[in-house]
């Protein structure tokens, strides 16, 4: 059986205003960012002493960038249900998924160390106050410690269990470590996690896959690919109710919930790891 992370995608390359219209998105989300960004480290400059790890006025900002960003790239956002107080999770496709998140929830992303090194979104996330982690057993005490700091501040964190990105055609297995922050963090299970699931849908005659972003893919790639994309697709955002963590009993149970949640509002949820679905699928 073919597996799905060496199933080749194939873009459709527009005319010739590709390479313009990739230029003038690029100029503008640059702009918006370092606007943005020069606003909310100057807020910062306040928070930090007098509210130490809490922002009540910076994640606005991010907020407001993320949902002119997605206009300037064109990207239509359809939301389904509500953000609800407390921790997200949600499943992975791209590194769209930053900012169509962020554009309807105040959140701080839980992100993988290498997020921190890459071009534009890498310095996006550390302003925004994203918390980076080493995909290490051995750092697992670290990230747990550093989970529950953020929790006991009161910080609604996001984090994707499945561990990285995928085609956007599945959901992959959740890993489950991170959930344990929920049942130590000294609040008696007191947290409510909302599974959200994301369910991109390509532009008209590209492969169903156009906004996935995984394997060995260049972010570079992927970003002009979108940004040249004329007519751009669309995204739903799938709010699920809220699960109280004092209903389960151990990480485990919970990150099964949430997955089998998340599952549930896909239409490739039933999709296992293994099995591919190419652009012959759609």
């Amino acid at each position: 059986m073919t597996e799905w992370r060496s199933v080749p995608m194939d873009v459709a390359l527009p005319g010739a205003g590709r390479m313009v219209r990739v230029a003038l998105r690029a100029i503008a989300l640059g702009l918006v960012a370092f606007t943005g960004l020069a606003i909310l480290l100057a807020l910062r400059l306040i928070e930090r002493p007098v509210f130490g790890e809490r922002r009540p006025w910076s994640p606005y900002i991010t907020q407001a960038v993320c949902k002119i960003a997605l206009w300037i790239i064109g990207l239509r956002v359809t939301v389904h249900g509500r953000p609800a107080p407390g921790a997200t999770i949600s499943n992975h496709v791209s590194w769209l998924d930053i900012f169509v998140l962020n554009a309807h929830e105040r959140v701080y992303f839980v992100a993988k160390a290498e997020v921190a090194g890459w071009a534009f979104i890498g310095w996006l996330a550390r302003a925004t106050g994203t918390l980076f982690i080493e995909r290490k057993t051995s750092e697992a005490k670290v990230h747990q410690q550093a989970l529950e700091q953020r929790l006991a501040a009161g910080q609604p964190l996001l984090f994707f269990p499945e561990g990285t990105s995928s085609d956007g055609m599945r959901v992959l297995p959740f890993k489950s470590t991170l959930f344990a922050a929920f049942f130590q963090a000294g609040s008696g299970g007191a947290y409510a996690v909302q599974p959200v699931t994301l369910v991109y849908h390509a532009p008209a005659g590209q492969d169903p896959r156009f906004y996935g972003w995984w394997g060995n893919a260049e972010f570079v790639t992927s970003f002009r690919d979108v940004l040249g994309q004329s007519r751009q697709g669309r995204v739903d955002v799938i709010y699920h109710p809220a699960l109280q963590v004092r209903d389960f009993r151990d990480r485990k149970s919970l990150a099964a919930a949430c997955e089998a949640a998340i599952r549930a509002g896909h239409p490739y949820g039933h999709m296992s790891e293994d099995q591919p679905k190419g652009a012959m699928s759609a």
